[in-house]
């Protein structure tokens, strides 16, 4: 479906405009006892902790809903047949929209250490928390998960993400261990290059051969991004943590990462956003 979610918030006489676009959307139907049985389901894709994630979710499904509702009240502009309630509500009280579930996968490295739900976002007592609502996000952790996968490519997917984001291996062991899983179970060329594109690998697609040497060049590849990634974090936390001691600004920080690491100003604060709040 459009994964498109923009709208626009309004109240009173202020309104803003909401930019939001979702990885991706499907609707599944299903045969029900009264008819099809409808649910859209989401899927977010994060290669790195995002602390504002849940938030972020809400306001994605909330977008998805939104248009649900606009496009169902388009049928109801001039009133007929509506009671006065249901003609405010721009929504007859039969009206029903489609259920959204929305799937945030993570492919990080480290464990997710943030958030879960809007709660764990909110400086928030006990004694407040059952008035104030919550919003809690699904999270599946690629590296490690108790997901009960039937289709045979997502069951190759998830095992070698979790070899090859097992930082307990040596680069080389999690390389040897993947090739070694992918010809004793003979993963289809979708998956690997599934796995070097969430890895940002730099790879030919066109000379990838099922269980040849375009996988096991994949894998060498994927080996040299983690550990190339590896260096070059360990070099932005350093930027960010001598930063804090010399009581430098978040601005400057940032200077300091783009002209050290020689990097744009997005992926410095991607860096600042993961060590910033360690340090």
């Amino acid at each position: 479906m459009d994964t498109e979610e923009s709208s626009l918030l309004e109240h009173g006489e202020y309104t803003e405009s909401i930019q939001a676009s979702r990885d991706n959307i499907k609707i599944r139907k299903k045969a029900a006892a009264h008819g099809v049985e409808l649910v859209m389901l989401a899927k977010e894709a994060q290669e790195h902790v995002h602390y504002a994630m849940p938030m972020r979710i809400m306001g994605y499904d909330y977008g998805t809903y939104k248009k649900q509702y606009d496009n169902n009240g388009e049928k109801y502009r001039t009133g007929k047949g509506l009671e006065r309630d249901e003609y405010l509500s721009k929504m007859r009280k039969t009206d029903k929209l489609v259920p959204v579930i929305t799937l945030v996968v993570y492919y990080g490295e480290k464990p997710w250490d943030g958030a879960t739900s809007l709660h764990g976002m909110l400086e928030i007592g006990e004694e407040f928390a059952e008035y104030v609502n919550d919003y809690k996000m699904l999270l599946v952790e690629a590296r490690q998960n108790n997901l009960h996968l039937h289709n045979v490519n997502n069951v190759d997917l998830f095992n070698l993400f979790g070899i090859l984001l097992n930082t307990g291996l040596e680069r080389k062991e999690a390389r040897e261990r993947a090739i070694q899983y992918s010809e004793e179970h003979h993963t289809d060329p979708s998956v690997i290059m599934t796995i070097a594109g969430a890895s940002n690998c730099k790879i030919d697609y066109k000379k990838l051969e099922k269980g040849g040497g375009g996988m096991f060049a994949i894998f060498d590849e994927i080996a040299r991004e983690h550990e190339a990634r590896g260096e070059a974090r360990g070099e932005a936390r350093g930027i960010v943590e001598t930063g804090f001691d010399f009581g430098l600004s978040e601005q400057d920080i940032l200077g300091q990462l783009q002209k050290k690491m020689n990097i744009p100003l997005q992926k410095a604060q991607e860096y600042f956003q993961m060590f910033g709040k360690q340090v």
